[in-house]
């Protein structure tokens, strides 16, 4: 009986290890890049210049609850949805 019980916790062992390494390489990362990615589309305030997921290089003029509206660099405006931007330029 105890030999079945410790075989049972060694066959165990590197399926728990390999969860682990998956944890902290890939899902912990993720989740702290989203984490960042977040705090930053809610800090965004009117004359931040941000790259939209298109590509797209944009200075804010308003901010709203769902929207930003942007300017390009030919003075149109567009209404971008916050979950599009990309990153924020210094």
């Amino acid at each position: 009986m105890e030999g079945q019980s410790a075989d049972l916790i060694s066959s165990l062992l590197p399926l728990v290890a390999l969860f682990a390494i998956f944890y902290f390489l890939i899902i912990r990362p993720q989740q702290k890049q989203a984490k960042q990615h977040k705090e930053m589309v809610a800090e965004l305030k009117k004359g931040d210049k941000i790259v939209t997921n298109g590509g797209l290089m944009v200075e804010i003029i308003k901010v709203e609850e769902e929207y930003l509206i942007v300017k390009n660099h030919g003075d149109s405006e567009m209404k971008l949805a916050r979950e599009f931007v990309a990153k924020l330029l210094d």
